[in-house]
């Protein structure tokens, strides 16, 4: 079914995606331009994979959200949105009391460990007693022995993320605390993926970073919220909306409405059509009516998937849609499941029946014999995420999966079954105590650094970059592992571009390797 309405008026954006990039865009847009800008969403929820879906009034974060920048200017733009305590006195402020404010963003510490061998291990590893114990005398000593003939004879050239992890913490811990959950979450052996994953999200983490964090943290636990001369893997305070991430964008979503932004829900992108070097035309069908729009934007933003992007262009080089083919995704599927309690081990060993014991945010689960790749705990995220959170624990537990793979396929019923059953295997549930769950499946949840459309991604990048109205923004839009912050950050200043009529756009690109994140891709 077809609808001629066409939008005519002049001056308009279209932009692909109502994530983090896509409403940051719009945003910086009504704020800085006359720009009109027109969002088309393929989804029913705003937020892209920083969403927050609510199931019986319990709410799940996708993935785990936590609000932490090293960028003033996001960190700003937040406070803008959603205010938040500066300081540790700020907390007690009426103001940012979530019992009394709904619009506010709660301070939470970060605990996040490693579960291996059916035991709690600090996470980053630490060389406590408690460690020692767990691993045993001789297994530390071949760590250390490793990581001291590693330091000596590093592996050069570095090609793998295989290579950066051994050079980076020796063969025995890698084999120990990183290979299996790394291959975990990508489904290929860690010497088939790139250098880049690790160089662009861990550069800065090590053993000794994380010795002197430690050490740091021993001497001063009162830290500024900023903690910019914290490595960003160890960052062990953060913010987060009273009502998980989603909170934030509904409220940018409002914001853009209110000022004359518009949004199309349920609208998949399938046709964008250039002519000298312009995108003149994009169509988009409402996936519940079967009606089709076009519009003829001034600007064109995508935070969709670069390989769907260059599939939906028109008369595109047949060199270049070849490539995107080529490009990579890992897929992400989380097991909601409501329990009345959980039977937990602490770092100390003993029981703690009482769900309210566990303090983590996250676990990720190390168990080679297990699928399951972390659990988020909702309930120490934030109590307002859970409908009833005296009484139960609500928990996410999170899958890295291929869409179309026997996981991704399955039923939610054997879904829901399968990761009890995994849930039982390390001891933290018996089956009676799961009282409900849902199923939530995330496709390209993770723009994969494998295969011959990664490792050529260079000239997919010129091609569109020769597309004058057409940024690329966001996690999926440059197919690189971005943060939130970064998301954001691509659409500021690819807005900032349009402003000073500036045609390179390398800076966009620079976003995610600049000096403060010590994430460079070499």
């Amino acid at each position: 079914m077809m609808d001629d309405t066409q939008h005519k008026q002049k001056n308009i954006a279209i932009i692909i995606g109502a994530g983090p990039a896509g409403l940051t865009a719009a945003y910086e847009l009504l704020e800085h331009t006359d720009i009109t800008p027109i969002i088309l969403e393929r989804d029913d929820l705003v937020g892209g994979i920083s969403r927050t879906v609510d199931y019986k009034g319990n709410k799940i974060d996708i993935g785990g959200h936590r609000f932490f920048s090293k960028s003033d200017r996001v960190m700003a733009w937040w406070d803008h949105i959603m205010p938040f305590p500066q300081t540790d006195d700020d907390v007690a402020r009426e103001e940012f009391d979530p019992e009394k404010n709904d619009l506010v963003m709660l301070v939470r510490q970060r605990l996040s460990r490693i579960f291996y061998l059916r035991k709690f291990f600090d996470y980053p590893i630490s060389l406590s007693m408690q460690t020692i114990k767990n691993l045993g005398l001789w297994r530390m000593i071949k760590i250390g022995v490793s990581y001291v003939y590693t330091r000596l004879f590093p592996i050069r050239p570095e090609k793998s993320l295989e290579d950066f992890f051994i050079n980076r913490f020796g063969r025995e811990l890698y084999k120990t605390f990183f290979k299996d959950y790394t291959e975990k979450l990508w489904g290929v052996p860690c010497k088939t993926i790139k250098a880049d994953w690790g160089a662009q999200r861990i550069k800065g983490l090590s053993v000794r970073e994380a010795l002197v964090h430690a050490m740091k943290s021993f001497r001063n636990n009162k830290q500024d919220l900023a903690q910019k001369d914290v490595e960003t893997s160890l960052i062990n305070r953060f913010l987060y909306p009273k009502y998980g991430p989603g909170q934030m964008w509904e409220r940018v979503r409002d914001i853009v409405l209110r000022r004359g932004g518009e949004l199309y829900l349920h609208h998949e992108v399938n046709h964008l059509e250039f002519e000298n070097g312009r995108i003149v035309r994009v169509s988009a069908t409402d996936t519940t009516t079967g009606v089709t729009r076009t519009f003829t934007p001034e600007y064109v933003f995508s935070s969709m998937a670069v390989k769907d992007l260059i599939t939906s262009l028109k008369n595109a080089d047949p060199h270049i849609v070849n490539l995107a083919q080529k490009l990579c995704y890992r897929d992400f599927m989380t097991a909601g499941l409501l329990c009345k309690k959980l039977h937990v081990r602490d770092a100390d060993g003993k029981d703690n029946p009482n769900q309210q014991q566990i303090k983590d945010t996250w676990i990720y689960i190390q168990e080679p014999d297990i699928k399951m790749g972390r659990i988020q705990f909702f309930n120490n995220w934030s109590p307002y995420l859970v409908n009833d959170a005296e009484h139960t624990t609500w928990i996410g537990l999170e899958y890295f999966v291929t869409e179309g793979d026997r996981y991704w396929n399955m039923s939610d019923e054997d879904f829901l079954a399968f990761a009890t059953k995994e849930l039982i295997a390390i001891g933290m549930v018996d089956a009676d105590d799961v009282l409900d769950g849902v199923v939530i499946r995330m496709p390209k949840a993770y723009p994969s650094y494998i295969g011959e459309g990664y490792e050529r991604f260079d000239e997919i990048r010129a091609y569109v970059d020769d597309i004058k109205n057409l940024f690329l923004v966001g996690r999926n839009g440059m197919h690189r592992y971005n943060n939130s912050d970064h998301s954001m950050l691509s659409a500021m200043t690819a807005v900032e571009n349009i402003v000073t009529q500036r045609a390179n756009k390398d800076n966009i690109w620079d976003v995610n390797v600049e000096k403060e994140y010590h994430e460079e891709k070499k």
